[in-house]
């Protein structure tokens, strides 16, 4: 049989790109404003080129051009957050970037008149009416399929680290959680989420994912929303377990990590060994905990810090991020470790003043500026 055309790999070197989700809002209560249809028939081609809606009025992406480098990427998505930052403005409005908005409640969330996601929203129902939640996600180009899958694979067991690091939604619905990252368990209510399955090869991962298209139980692959996907069209490995990073600045590590596990997984010919519950599980200390995490030692079985797993990683990695000339970007990732976008936020919000968090949020948003205030 045939594999179906939309499986079709487009084979693509070792390259990067990323989109991030960001949220309008209103200057005036530092509320959500949900305006994203307005603002985008108002902006200029260029920019409606890099933007698109999302299931939610009030949050839209961004998306940078396929690069080879981290720095590129980086310094295109520093081009568009300026951009957008002024594109807004001429509407009354600021543009940020969280896991989610403080202070958010589903009762005023307004679903986007995109075809697409009135759609989606006629599926999930209530689900699609919650509060928003919002992501960066982080395109690898790679040759061939069976190299995706051999990424994927391998790709499961690092999705806690990242998301540690990248943790950065700490309120919901005006309150704090306890929570580093509250936007991975409310993204878990929809269906097709979490750490994806091992697959053995990719017409493993292809029969599995035409079965749900064939039933029409989804339209095409873009309704995974898997920690990890394969992206066929584009020839890559999607990364989209990390939350939304308020300033631009903190990208370019998380991208440089993902850049380097990618081909460190790659050229890797260990099979992917680490066990699903055991993944599951320290994805839920990562969203708990974030880098003050004790994750289960997939090696040893016994724990092991946020701090140490950071730590083993970085060292495995350090050689790819120099072949890929993102070893710079990669050597701040401890400083990231050591105060992250929840802690960021929870510091700023001592006095419990969660419209000065969103206020804060967005004046990260704008490039070259560092997020909110260090943590003590």
């Amino acid at each position: 049989m045939d594999p179906p055309d939309w499986s079709l790999w487009r084979p693509s070197p070792l390259t990067i790109g990323i989109e991030e989700e960001f949220m309008l809002v209103d200057p005036s209560d530092w509320s959500l404003a949900f305006r994203s249809d307005e603002v985008f028939d108002a902006m200029p081609p260029e920019l409606r080129g890099r933007a698109s809606l999302e299931t939610h009025a009030a949050v839209m992406e961004t998306k940078t051009g396929v690069h080879r480098s981290v720095a590129d990427a980086v310094a295109e998505l520093a081009n568009l957050r300026a951009a957008l930052v002024e594109a807004v403005a001429s509407h009354g409005l600021r543009a940020a970037a969280a896991g989610t908005h403080p202070a958010a409640l589903w009762s005023d969330t307004a679903v986007s008149a995109d075809s697409r996601y009135q759609e989606m929203a006629e599926s999930m129902r209530v689900l699609a009416r919650r509060e928003p939640t919002l992501g960066t996600h982080i395109h690898v180009g790679v040759p061939t399929p069976g190299a995706a899958v051999r990424v994927l694979n391998g790709m499961r067991k690092h999705l806690p680290l990242l998301l540690a690091l990248s943790a950065n939604s700490p309120f919901w619905q005006g309150r704090a959680t306890g929570f580093a990252s509250t936007r991975v368990s409310l993204f878990d209510a929809f269906p097709r989420t979490g750490p994806p399955r091992v697959f053995s090869d990719y017409a493993d991962w292809a029969e599995s994912v035409e079965r749900l298209i064939r039933s029409g139980a989804i339209a095409d692959p873009s309704f995974l929303w898997w920690d990890i996907r394969l992206q066929p069209h584009y020839g890559t490995v999607e990364i989209r377990i990390m939350d939304a990073q308020s300033a631009v600045e903190d990208v370019g590590p998380l991208a440089a990590l993902v850049h380097s596990l990618a081909r460190l997984e790659l050229q890797s010919g260990t099979l992917e060994r680490a066990a699903a519950e055991v993944i599951e599980e320290n994805r839920f200390l990562a969203a708990r905990d974030g880098m003050d995490a004790r994750f289960i030692d997939y090696e040893s079985g016994g724990q092991i810090t946020a701090t140490a797993e950071l730590e083993r990683t970085l060292a495995a990695c350090q050689p790819h991020a120099k072949r890929l000339g993102c070893d710079a970007e990669l050597a701040m990732l401890p400083s990231l470790a050591e105060a992250n976008g929840a802690s960021r936020q929870l510091a700023h919000a001592r006095d419990g003043d969660l419209q000065a968090v969103s206020a804060a949020l967005s004046r990260a948003y704008l490039p070259e500026r560092r997020p909110l205030v260090e943590a003590a």
